[in-house]
């Protein structure tokens, strides 16, 4: 498998969830026959869901594949001392049509004690919101542990809870510990940590087809939850056009927002991969003079080994990801 190295694009792994909606298929052109697609896991190193490649003459191969074959080239030399041949971000689209539950997730030392998992520090883009839609993240007020658990046994969790209205472009950043939940109507990228692993505190008693309703994991979360953490979770970030705006920037992944409306010279100088995601609009990646098509709901991986390239559009927004 020698392959000089392109822009790569996946197979999206598609999920029903109880949550989930039709936008993934009519906004994004996630084409698919599930009921309720909730999220389409555009980069994915989870064990048992793999990412497999869709373009080029790298197609039929996994994220691991390459991994073990390009090493460095691939993530860059310090991410693969990290994590050897384990993709350290999983990339997705989520749609809401109703709300997800109240959840928090375990920060890298619980994780890995409990689960032999990574933590899962992540970050949302909102690419579409119904009207009067929400966010649900952090408490409206002080919080400790004592006044939590009284809301939770009372069923009253709701009055606590800080809901955000949102719009197209508003940024979260959602560190390990906070609670949070998308709510009912939101369409949005998240990048985080690759991990799986989430604490559901309440899920609005909700049922599923046969009467039941979904775990929930109050022993495990009350040890994850930070009732400390500041309300530091809206990102504010510079929409300067064709120039990377800095959106989030933590150990896990740094984060920016491109709007490109010309051809752009890029140089990667980060010893990481790169992921393009496009929320908007269509751009082509252009490396070696060959060109790749990216468009709205499309996700692309530039290799780390790929040092100059070119992204051209007339109106497009890309989050610019890397390690």
């Amino acid at each position: 498998m020698n392959h000089t190295l392109y822009p790569i694009k996946f197979k999206p792994i598609l999920k029903d969830k109880i949550w989930g909606g039709q936008k993934l298929k009519t906004l994004l052109n996630k084409d698919n026959d599930l009921p309720n697609v909730g999220e389409s896991w555009e980069i994915s190193d989870v064990e048992g869901d793999t990412s497999i490649v869709s373009n080029g003459s790298l197609k039929g191969y996994s994220l691991r594949d390459l991994l073990e074959t390009y090493k460095a080239d691939l993530v860059g030399h310090k991410n693969y001392k990290i994590f050897g041949n384990k993709f350290p971000l999983l990339i997705k689209f989520i749609d809401a049509r109703e709300d997800l539950s109240i959840q928090l997730h375990p920060n890298d030392e619980l994780a890995s004690k409990r689960h032999n998992s990574f933590g899962k520090t992540e970050m949302w883009y909102v690419m579409q919101a119904d009207e009067g839609s929400n966010l649900i993240v952090g408490f409206n007020q002080e919080m400790d542990a004592e006044k939590y658990l009284h809301h939770l046994e009372n069923k009253t969790l709701t009055e606590i809870l800080n809901f955000d209205k949102v719009k197209t472009g508003d940024t979260y950043f959602i560190e390990v510990g906070r609670v949070h939940a998308i709510g009912a109507g939101v369409m949005l990228a998240e990048i985080q940590q690759t991990s799986d692993i989430t604490y559901r505190v309440y899920d609005w008693d909700r049922v599923d087809d046969e009467g039941n309703e979904r775990e929930l994991h109050n022993d495990l979360a009350i040890d994850a939850f930070d009732f400390n953490m500041p309300d530091n979770f809206r990102v504010d970030y510079a929409k300067t056009k064709n120039k990377s705006n800095l959106m989030v920037s933590c150990p896990y992944f740094t984060t920016s927002y491109l709007k490109v409306t010309k051809r752009l010279k890029k140089e990667n100088n980060k010893d990481s991969f790169f992921i393009y995601m496009c929320v908007e609009g269509h751009a082509e990646i252009i490396v070696n003079g060959v060109t790749e098509f990216l468009k709205q709901g499309e996700t692309a991986l530039l290799p780390a080994g790929i040092k100059h390239f070119e992204i051209d559009a007339e109106n497009a927004t890309l989050l610019e990801v890397y390690v």
